[in-house]
């Protein structure tokens, strides 16, 4: 029912998802960056907020004190003074600002990977329809977004709730302290929150992530003849691959009906493999190999020998080697000149063919294995 209405049941393709990918289309969670981003920057201040405010507290006291360091309060210095207190105050903010710049990109890079392209950005006229924006805001996933949206915001709320709720006793013994005494209990009190709101968002981060990489796989289903249809485009139509396959069976199968029969001996693994070998004094320097196969091919060569009294010998290091070392139509190689002149002898004895003839083919063929054994420039 589902395939015949053409819903997405099936998973998306790695082309879907390379062809999505291209378009800048991948799971990402937004929420995970910025919970990275903040968690990183609650940690630069608790190792290095001492730093932070030491720095902050002598640029201010250079800028109180600034006609006691030398400088004049004339207005014609005080660019000079405002461009000395912003020099100090990047130098910094900037290692920590790049600090956290670094963060964020690495939490984009650790969700989509290295990925440069500006296909989003390309003009969509049909973004302007004000019909499929108010759909938009309309459809089921904006409102399950707005739902969720509010969990997170409550969830966070009562979180800090609960965090402040805790510092209520020293919050209203803050009067009684100093100022710097003061400040220093309201920062605790901030970076303990951060600290909480931190990990909270990064919980929120992580199952946003995972329902973002649910959802990106849920949009890029594709129906069952999406995917036959891709497969078809992608490996060709199955009927014209099977009807090639069986051509060339066909062809396979007539070239053993026609080789076999005139071949001195088929040379088996020996179920495996058969190959089919012919040696012509008279044409040939070496034995040829006129047929090959493996398994159901195999067999139909040990069949068409058989039928037309064409030896079978089982030797298979010697079968995997021809089989996969020399080509139909071609001559054997020198290694395999020995194994096969015997299996020829050996043959021929069989056939009871006159021994002296035989014996001249059989030497031959030692001679030749004997002479691509030896080294290059040996007498």
């Amino acid at each position: 029912m589902a395939e015949d209405m053409g819903e997405r049941t099936e998973k998306p393709t790695s082309r879907r998802l390379s062809e999505a990918r291209d378009r800048g289309q991948v799971a990402k969670s937004q929420d995970l960056s910025s919970a990275v981003d903040l968690a990183a920057g609650v940690a630069i201040l608790v190792f290095a907020g001492g730093f932070i405010g030491r720095s902050f507290l002598a640029i201010m006291e250079k800028s109180y004190t600034a006609e006691g360091a030398g400088w004049s309060t004339d207005p014609a210095s005080v660019w000079p003074l405002a461009r000395a207190i912003a020099i100090d105050g990047a130098k910094v903010a900037g290692p920590l600002l790049l600090i956290t710049g670094l963060v964020a990109a690495l939490a984009q890079f650790m969700q989509v990977g290295w990925l440069l392209t500006a296909r989003p950005l390309k003009p969509n006229l049909g973004k302007l329809n004000p019909i499929a924006g108010v759909k938009r805001i309309l459809s089921k996933r904006s409102l399950v977004k707005s739902i969720l949206n509010s969990f997170k915001l409550v969830f966070v709320v009562a979180v800090a709730v609960g965090v402040v709720s805790g510092w209520v006793p020293k919050i209203v013994g803050l009067p009684a302290l100093s100022a710097l005494q003061g400040m220093l209990m309201i920062a605790r009190m901030l970076l303990a929150l951060a600290i909480w709101l931190a990990a909270v968002l990064l919980v929120i981060g992580l199952i946003d992530w995972l329902y973002q990489r649910w959802q990106h796989t849920e949009d890029l289903k594709m129906t069952k003849q999406q995917v036959k249809d891709e497969r078809r485009s992608m490996e060709g139509d199955p009927q014209v691959k099977g009807q090639r396959f069986r051509m060339m069976r066909q062809i396979v199968l007539q070239q053993i009906q026609a080789n076999v029969p005139v071949a001195d001996v088929v040379v088996t693994n020996p179920t495996h493999f058969a190959v089919a070998l012919r040696y012509d004094t008279e044409t040939m320097s070496a034995p040829r190999v006129v047929a090959k196969g493996a398994d159901y091919m195999a067999q139909r060569i040990r069949l068409v020998a058989a039928a037309n009294g064409v030896p079978i010998i089982e030797r298979p290091p010697l079968a995997r080697g021809l089989y996969f070392g020399v080509e139909v139509g071609r001559e054997i190689s020198a290694e395999y000149y020995e194994a096969v002149a015997e299996i020829l002898a050996y043959v021929y004895r069989l056939e009871g063919e006159s021994a002296g003839a035989r014996g001249r083919v059989h030497e031959r063929a030692r001679a030749r294995a004997r002479r691509a054994r030896r080294p290059v420039g040996a007498a």
